[in-house]
């Protein structure tokens, strides 16, 4: 009888110290450009960077895939721009949902990609 465990899968993210020195250059570099605008789509592409990085392995450590994250430029922009308002509106209170609604978009736009 199969147990649960013998089609269990783990991930593992190969997202290096200097993926992240770069990806953390780039983003402060945009942001003194834009005058801080591009702090509102930092959220989306921190956490991207990271899912695209990530394989999905199984149990011996064999790859068995990997996560894509499919975000659109056009909806991410649209979306922070919102979130900006609001914000703004609500004197910064709004930003913390907005970082808990960038986390449920960017699952739902992720998926497995068995090789």
């Amino acid at each position: 009888m199969p147990s649960i465990l013998s089609n269990a899968f783990r991930l593992q993210c190969d997202f290096s110290i200097m993926d992240a020195i770069l990806n953390a250059l780039f983003w402060f570099i945009l942001t003194i450009i834009t005058l801080g605008l591009a702090a509102f789509l930092f959220p989306y592409y921190l956490p991207k960077a990271v899912l695209n990085k990530t394989q999905v392995v199984d149990l011996d450590g064999h790859r068995v895939g990997k996560m894509v994250c499919d975000i659109s430029v056009g909806g991410v922009i649209l979306n922070a721009l919102l979130w900006w308002l609001l914000t703004i509106v609500t004197f910064g209170l709004a930003y913390f949902i907005y970082i808990y609604r960038v986390y449920r978009i960017l699952l739902n736009e992720t998926r497995i990609q068995f090789d």
